[in-house]
């Protein structure tokens, strides 16, 4: 589990970090300010909890089946969210991203009461 949430944070900051240029080049001209800055919240909260998976995995942590579930899931729901809310002008969406919140800091939580420290 370690190695795939080590993986998987990785993979994750790499489509943060074309998420953000796609953002600041192909949207710039497409979106209005406010929704450019929605989206840079969105690659952001990837990008931060894609540095903490990475940083789990390469950890000891006893919970790791059920905080990287909740991790992705919250990130999925709060990023994925708000970057369809930018492209397909849906504010809806934004009352779903919440959960997705919720579901990050479950996860954060449940990560920092099990790590362990290594010996």
């Amino acid at each position: 589990m370690a190695f795939l949430m080590a993986r998987s944070g990785l993979c994750l900051l790499a489509l943060a970090i074309a998420l953000g240029a796609f953002g600041a080049h192909g949207l710039e001209s497409m979106v209005t300010e406010d929704r450019l800055v929605i989206w840079e919240t969105a690659v952001r909260y990837q990008a931060w909890l894609s540095l903490v998976l990475v940083g789990l995995g390469l950890s000891r942590l006893s919970q790791a089946r059920w905080v990287f579930p909740l991790l992705v899931s919250g990130m999925c729901i709060f990023s994925g969210s708000l970057y369809l809310l930018v492209l397909f002008d849906l504010p809806i969406l934004g009352a779903i991203t919440p959960f997705g919140g919720l579901l990050m800091m479950t996860g954060l939580v449940l990560a920092a009461v099990s790590l362990k420290l290594q010996p």
